[in-house]
């Protein structure tokens, strides 16, 4: 076979995979729209009244309109700090380095999944960027779409098993934790959970795997298409400058206002730095955006600089702003929306999972559940919250260690984030791309890393024991 004519056989699947997607996936807002069709018709087969279904969709429309901002923020500021000086100049240096589109695919790759460990929201902002810089190289033929999925893999792969775990994160925080959880597994701190040595070399394993798959599976520079040839311009609008033309529009020009917010941010977080849980003050959205807002602002120095940044921002926030309600909707029919037995769709879900395990086979169940209601649930504490009252009393009644239960959630909890546009649509604002575009490459990253993890959750929980809750 010539390899100068034809792609490696890894790199031909994903091509396959891509090309398929790319005339069948829809829409991120036509997936979103077809959940909420079949989620309705779903609990109305369940039994549920149709006015109940009505009810419940407008209901929860708004149910994510809180974290939904929290998104577009997020987006918006990170936006902001790619468009200031000092940061393009760090961006650029990084994309530098791979010698090859392949090598600046791993390495993509191999940043969001570093970050996503201390930050899921950062890692996507990180990869989107990465990928923007290396496709604007004119010595270097990368594939623009798998270096966007190599952007996700933090979100698919490994954020779970970090600092920025949901669910491990709740059931060590008794402020935070629910008391119907609570009164099940009382408090599980994190030397049980993301600090088990199975649970950080089961992390180290996918990320080997994942990086490996993501180089294998790039497309050669001959079957590669670049940004250009998917008509995206990956070069940043320069941020609009001038001298202040009015004695009004000095404030806008001087440093004075940012140098005095500056204070107060410090001021703020070296108090909830002192005064507060340090893993809860570092994993909040609120404080992340908060930090990156000042960030930019700073590296912009002047706050018309800044203002000029936020309004070259704000177009790549409207797929959010407009989809995540939907989500909403998905989320409270599948859980509000109950039968005459007070059943919800959700419920019949987790309790045909429970009643087919044993503690033997109970890892590949929950973890198989866990990634299934992940496609229509895609919220790692909302659906923790779900979850955590039939799979933690499933693992107490088969005597399964309670710390590796919540890791197996955690593991499987990324893996529909390979193929769920949901958590895509801040990274592919940033790459001006579709769902479409990457989710071939995803896509074998999850035939991939499915069967892996699955079998690392079975195999480390043979190694932990049974250990009883501490109840109060």
């Amino acid at each position: 076979m010539d390899m100068k004519k034809e792609p490696i056989k890894s790199a031909n699947i994903a091509i396959r995979f891509s090309a398929f997607a790319e005339r069948w996936f829809p829409d991120a807002f036509v997936f979103v729209a077809l959940a909420v069709v079949l989620v309705a018709l779903a609990a109305i087969g369940n039994g549920a009244p149709a006015t109940a279904v009505f009810k419940t969709f407008g209901d929860g429309f708004w149910s994510l309109i809180t974290f939904t901002l929290q998104m577009s923020v997020m987006v918006l500021a990170g936006h902001v700090i790619a468009l200031s000086r000092p940061m393009q100049v760090l961006i650029e240096w990084l994309a530098s380095k791979p010698r090859t589109g392949a090598g600046a695919i791993a390495m993509i790759a191999s940043a969001t999944m570093i970050v996503s460990f201390a930050s899921w929201a950062m890692s996507l902002i990180v990869g989107g960027l990465l990928a923007r810089a290396c496709a604007r190289r004119n010595d270097l033929v990368m594939d623009y779409r798998a270096a966007g999925a190599a952007g996700n893999l933090g979100m698919g792969a490994t954020w779970a098993l970090g600092l920025s775990s949901s669910a491990a994160q709740l059931q060590a925080n008794p402020a935070s934790l629910p008391k119907n959880i609570f009164d099940i597994t009382g408090i599980i701190p994190l030397t049980d959970t993301i600090f088990l040595w199975q649970s950080m070399a089961m992390a180290a394993i996918i990320f080997a795997v994942t990086v490996t798959t993501a180089y294998l599976s790039a497309p050669s520079a001959e079957h590669s298409r670049t940004a250009k040839m998917l008509g995206v311009d990956v070069h940043d609008k320069p941020v609009a400058s001038s001298k202040p033309a009015t004695p009004s529009e000095w404030l806008e020009w001087s440093p004075l206002l940012t140098l005095a917010l500056s204070v107060l941010a410090v001021g703020w977080l070296v108090q909830e730095l002192a005064h507060g849980d340090l893993l809860r003050v570092i994993s909040s959205l609120n404080t992340y955006n908060f930090i990156f807002l000042m960030v930019g602002l700073l590296l912009h120095w002047r706050p018309r600089l800044f203002l000029n940044a936020v309004s070259n921002a704000v177009p790549a926030t409207g797929a959010i702003m407009v989809q995540f309600p939907f989500y909403g909707a998905v989320a409270a029919i599948l859980t509000l929306a109950r039968n005459a037995d007070g059943l919800s769709v959700a419920d019949q879900i987790a309790h045909a999972f429970v009643t087919l395990s044993t503690q033997n086979t109970y890892p590949l169940v929950m973890g198989a559940y866990s990634a299934i209601l992940g496609l229509l649930i895609p919220s790692g504490g909302g659906k923790w919250i779900l979850e955590a009252p039939y799979v933690m009393q499933a693992a107490i009644s088969l005597k399964v260690n309670l710390g590796w239960t919540v890791q197996i959630y955690n593991a499987a909890e990324a893996l529909p984030n390979l193929i769920n546009p949901f958590f895509m649509l801040p990274l592919l604002s940033i790459l001006g791309l579709k769902a479409r575009d990457i989710v071939g490459f995803t896509f074998v990253q999850f035939l991939v890393n499915t069967p892996l993890v699955l079998f690392l959750l079975w195999a480390f929980a043979k190694t932990l024991p049974y250990v009883p809750p501490v109840l109060p």
